[in-house]
């Protein structure tokens, strides 16, 4: 940093330590643009592929244990009248349970088709 005194003229200069030079790299480095390599894209979109997936047949898998333990509740607890009911409800619980993997498998497939194009090009870039 250098600044001039107004009155004499004369400058002073002040260089950072060693570890403060250090911080103040790793400051700006957050803040400057970076430019992705190309192998982090390939890599970044290998991973996207199964990311969708993962999501929708976690939520499925969730909502059909809740609608499981929904049905369970209703055919155990409230016998009566619930019991049928509670049997239905507690096989589309099961139902909605066994599609989640399929769904994964589908949705997984219908990614990889869009990718496909993108990550072929990347891995042609980098095998040249």
């Amino acid at each position: 940093m250098d600044n001039k005194n107004k009155e004499n003229g004369s400058t002073f200069n002040y260089t950072y330590s060693a570890k403060e030079q250090e911080e103040l790299k790793r400051i700006r480095q957050k803040y400057a643009p970076q430019e992705e390599d190309k192998m982090e894209m390939l890599r970044r979109l290998d991973r996207s592929v199964t990311e969708r997936g993962t999501v929708i047949s976690i939520l499925l898998g969730v909502m059909g244990t809740l609608i499981m333990g929904l049905g369970m509740s209703l055919a155990m607890v409230w016998q009566g009248v619930w019991f049928i009911p509670g049997i239905l409800i507690g096989l589309a619980g099961i139902g909605i349970l066994a599609a989640a993997y399929p769904v994964y498998n589908r949705v997984t497939r219908k990614e990889r088709e869009r990718i496909a194009p993108e990550i072929l090009r990347l891995t042609d870039e980098l095998m040249k």
